[in-house]
Formats: structure tokens, sequence, C-alpha cells
């Protein structure tokens, strides 16, 4: 099959790559859906951009960052090119990430103005979100643009659509093309700035890595706030000819597997929570017709695995690895060549340095550069400060084949020193889930009088016990270093929007247990 994204449209902008999509694979061929089920063609997509663009221009100056908080929508699509039609840079909030990170986050990329829904603020409750925005932002609500909307400015749009070059603005493909947020999974996020080459040199990586077919239909539930949910779920279909079917929520459990068979979707992305939750509510052959499910934030459970070969058949489950520094995929796994426990092949274009990490034997901290690489962090400041030398430090440990398979090993703050040995807190994740795979679990480490540091299990398996989880390390050979001697039992593991263990959420459960120092 012939690659439906070249390297040489990486060489551009979200805006001009939309628009050479529509002529490749013709304006009107329906592109993107949301669970409102009014598909939009490219020509649709284009002409609303200009439309909607247009009237936010009016508000907004050139080259201003505009916060977005928005769901996974069509409409939410439409935003981000509405915004890049008239040169505005969208930045994407995140609305699960708390007050405190969501004024950090306006305050570090200037945004003044919000653009947000009324419905999606009425049916999430987040009135408390916009309060707290209000303080330093002016909050636009889409429906009111919407409204505002007449005649003329209809005519306007499908002018601009038709001559859709000389109408949008004039950018370049270095240009700030979105800011994103790292997920804070151990602390405050971070601010990304990602340039309009940076995405598109992903969504050409990826597309060189596995082959996609611009009949299929990719389904999105996570967030577009989300490195993954954007670049993956948003602008890698739209681009390669394949429908993007975007819904607000993953946590819809017992909604998404019949709405993935009725929108024939051949692509699911999700977590490995969502995904196992999923196929335990999915009904009959719910998720049979799927080519293949792509998981990324977690690492993807054997127990995942086999539930879904089970239950549906030769559907492969691709573990896959990125950074939202990345745009954000790094790795991941192919339909034909799918090895469980790794997160896949390095993708084109990606240099690696692995940097031995003292106390720990195997593999080493992962550093990446290519094309995909972020223009930079911003500091408190609001400058940009590009890695040095275009190197990223993934804080991650691997191990990589020499075919370029990646094995992740753990993060290099996920390790703890237990009688002078570094032990893998995430070795000892996998030898609960070896034990009790149903279950959801997470380990911290914790100071130590003795020790240095001692392992904590919080997890939501009711009869888990320290001396079976002895006993299970004993049988599999594991060192009984990476045994938890305290368990912490909870009726839910708490995870970011993004669909990651949010580790900060853990300390503070295990402080409440009066075990934190």
């Amino acid at each position: 099959m012939a690659h439906a994204f070249e390297i040489a449209d990486s060489r551009s902008t979200l805006f001009d790559a939309l628009l050479r999509a529509a002529r490749r694979f013709g304006p009107r061929k329906p592109i993107l859906e949301d669970q409102e089920r009014r598909p939009l063609s490219y020509v649709d997509l284009i002409r609303a951009s200009f439309a909607l663009g247009r009237k936010i221009a009016n508000v907004t100056a050139p080259g201003e960052t505009v916060g977005l908080l928005l769901p996974s929508s069509a409409g939410g699509v439409v935003t981000v090119f509405a915004l890049h039609a008239y040169g505005r840079v969208p930045a994407m909030l995140n609305f699960t990430a708390g007050l405190r990170n969501l004024r950090a986050a306006v305050k570090l990329a200037g945004v003044k103005r919000v653009l947000t829904s009324h419905r999606f603020i009425e049916q999430g409750k987040l009135h408390d979100l916009i309060d707290a925005l209000e303080e330093r932002c002016e909050i636009t609500y889409l429906e009111d643009v919407r409204a505002s909307i007449g005649t003329v400015d209809r005519l306007r749009a499908l002018t601009a659509s038709l001559f859709p070059r000389q109408a949008r603005a004039r950018l370049k493909p270095s240009d700030p093309g979105v800011v994103l947020f790292t997920s804070g999974s151990f602390g405050a996020p971070r601010g990304v700035v990602l340039s309009h080459a940076n995405i598109l040199a992903n969504v050409a990586q990826v597309a060189a890595h596995i082959d996609l077919d611009p009949d299929w239909v990719l389904f999105n539930p996570l967030p577009i706030f989300h490195c993954f949910g954007l670049t993956a779920g948003a602008m890698l279909p739209i681009f390669t000819g394949m429908k993007a079917f975007e819904y607000p929520s993953p946590l819809h459990i017992k909604i998404i597997p019949a709405l993935v068979k009725d929108s024939k979707a051949s692509i699911l992305l999700a977590t490995d929570t969502f995904v196992n939750q999923y196929a335990r509510a999915a009904g009959g052959d719910e998720l049979a017709g799927l080519k293949f499910i792509v998981c990324g934030a977690e690492k993807v459970r054997e127990e995942t695995h086999n539930l879904i070969a089970d239950r549906f058949g030769p559907v492969p489950v691709l573990e896959g690895y990125g950074a939202t520094e990345a745009s954000p995929v790094i790795a991941v796994n192919k339909p034909e060549d799918n090895r469980r426990g790794t997160v896949g092949a390095l993708l084109p274009g990606i240099e690696t340095r692995i940097i031995p990490v003292p106390g720990i034997d195997r593999g080493g901290r992962l550093l990446v550069r290519g094309p995909n690489v972020m223009t930079g962090y911003l500091n408190a400041g609001g400058a940009l400060e590009p890695p040095e030398d275009g190197w990223h430090d993934t804080g991650d440990v691997v191990e990589m084949s020499n075919d370029s398979w990646i094995t992740i090993l753990g993060r290099v703050k996920r390790f703890a020193k237990i009688g002078g040995e570094m032990v893998s807190l995430t070795a000892a994740e996998d030898l609960a889930a070896g034990l009790w795979p149903e279950a959801r679990h997470a380990v911290i480490a914790v100071p130590d009088g003795k020790k240095g540091e001692r392992l904590i299990l919080i997890t939501d398996r009711r009869d888990a016990d320290v001396a079976k989880l002895v006993t299970h390390a004993h049988a599999v050979g594991a060192s009984e270093l990476a045994v938890p001697r305290r368990i912490i039992k909870t009726t839910e593991i708490p995870v970011l929007g993004s669909g990651k263990t949010d580790y900060v959420a853990i300390q503070r459960m295990a402080g409440a247990e009066g075990l934190a120092a």
C-alpha cells in the first residue's frame, strides 16, 4: 500500500497540509465526525475554519496564543484549524488538571482569551474552572460566535474556501503550531511548544511506519488537550485521508464499544485501562471489526492482550511510546510485528542516545532527536527554551534491541534505592500485575530509616496480601527487594485526563495514611 502521507508534506504548515489532503483525497470526502453524527468533508472543514477563524481574528491579534478549553469533538478540531487559518496559536488547556495547574498554564503561555462551549461547561459542570480563568482571561463561547455568523460571513468563508491559499495566513513551518502542557504525572505541568513542522513530521513518521488506508475510520475518545489525542487522534487521520471520529470522553465505557461498531471504526486509540474496560463492557462483536488498537500513556498488560484476543479474535493491541516533547510518538508496534512487552520499533528519522544510569545495570536513559522534537519549553517568563543541540531527555530507562525495538524499564525517577540496590517501581507494579492481572496497581517509594527507601503498593484488589506477593516473587524468580511490604487498598487508582497514573495523587493517598515523609 502506498503511504498516504509523504515526508515532504511535513515541510509545510498544518493548514496547508489540510488543503493538500483535500486535493489528494477529494474535497467532498467525509473526514471528521463526532457523536452528533453530522460528518464534515474536507471542504466543510475548510469553510468552517474560515468562517469561525475570521470571527476569532476580530478579537485577537496575529500570532496571539489563544486558549482552547474543549473536548474531543468536531468543533474542537475545527477551532484548531480556524486559529491556524488566521495565524493564531492554539494552547490546549487540560480541563482535568485542576484549578492551580490551569491558572499556571494560561499564565505560562500568555493566554488572554479562552475559547470554550456553553454546552461543554454545563455538561461537565466546569463552572469553577471558568470562574478561575475569568480572573485573567476573556472567555468566549463558541455557540455565541457561531450565532453571530451571518450571510455575509458565510459568503466570505465560501470565497475563502475557493481560494484558500490566498485567504489563509502566511505562516512558516517553524512557527508555533500548538502549545501543549505535559501531563504532570510527577508534578507541575510544563509548557511545550510544537511547531507546524514538528507535528507534521510525526504524522509522516507514523505513516511511513504503519500502512494506513484512507478508507479506514480512526475512533478517538482521548482528549485533544493531550498530544496523543491531538496528533494521532485528529491530525494523523485527517492528513492521511482517514475519517477521524472524535468522542468527548474515554470514560463512557458502555457507550463507546457500540459506537466503535456503528461508526465502522478500523483503529481505536486508547489506554490499557480503557481498552480493558471496553472489552469487558462490549456486547457480541462490537470490537471485532477493528483492524488494530493503539495504546499509549501506560503499559499494556498481558491480561488486556489476552482479553481482546479471546473475545474479539485477531485484533492486535499495539503498545506505543511517546512524549509531548516529541509530538508525541517515538516508537510503536506494528500490526504485522507486535512484540508484547515492548513499546515497538523506533520511528524513522529519530536519533537516539542511551546514557548509562549509575546503579541501574540494564539499559540506560533515553535521549531522542529528530524533526518531531519540540521547538522548546516555555520558561516562567514565557520565553522559549529550546532543547540543547536538539536532544530531548525523556527521563525513561530503556533497552533497545539490535533492530531498534524499545522496552521500557521505568522512569529514572521511578527507581528506588533499597539496601543499596536500585529497584524499578515499574517492575514492582509488573510483579503485582502478574499475580492479580485483572486489578490496577501503582507502586511508590517512601523514605525508610533502615533501608533508605521502601515500597508501597496501592491497589484496587481487595484481597491483596503481602505474603501472596512474596510467594509469587519467589515463583517467578523476582528479587524480594521488588516486593512492596505495605499495601494500601483503594476502590480506584487515580489517573490523569491523559490516562496516565496520577502519582502525585497517589503520594497524597500515602501521606493520608501517615506513610509519607
